[in-house]
């Protein structure tokens, strides 16, 4: 008899990126990562979170131009990566390291 075998659904981040304060906290955690397509690939679960389309014009680039800057594998510029924060409504922020 064969067993039955189990599916499970892909996890999309950007299901629970539903409020400021926990969009705030997912990309300071994924900027504490020393790889930094750890932090690029967050910032596209939150702008697919807030809507793609709404992210790129806040930005002033175009939709396609915004999921190319945040692909996997992407080295967006700092301008982008600025624009984009902007459009999202947060900001970096620079603390001293704890010691």
């Amino acid at each position: 008899m064969k067993k039955a075998k189990t599916t499970y659904a892909t996890f999309d981040a950007a299901a629970y990126l539903d409020n400021d304060v926990v969009i705030a906290e997912y990309l300071s955690a994924a900027l504490e990562d020393t790889n930094p397509d750890v932090f690029i690939a967050a910032l596209g679960d939150v702008a697919k979170a807030r809507g793609m389309a709404q992210i790129a014009k806040g930005a002033g680039l175009g939709r396609e131009s915004l999921y190319k800057a945040l692909s996997t594998g992407a080295h967006p510029r700092y301008e982008t990566i600025s624009a984009v924060l902007g459009a999202l409504g947060v900001k970096f922020l620079v603390a001293p390291i704890s010691s």
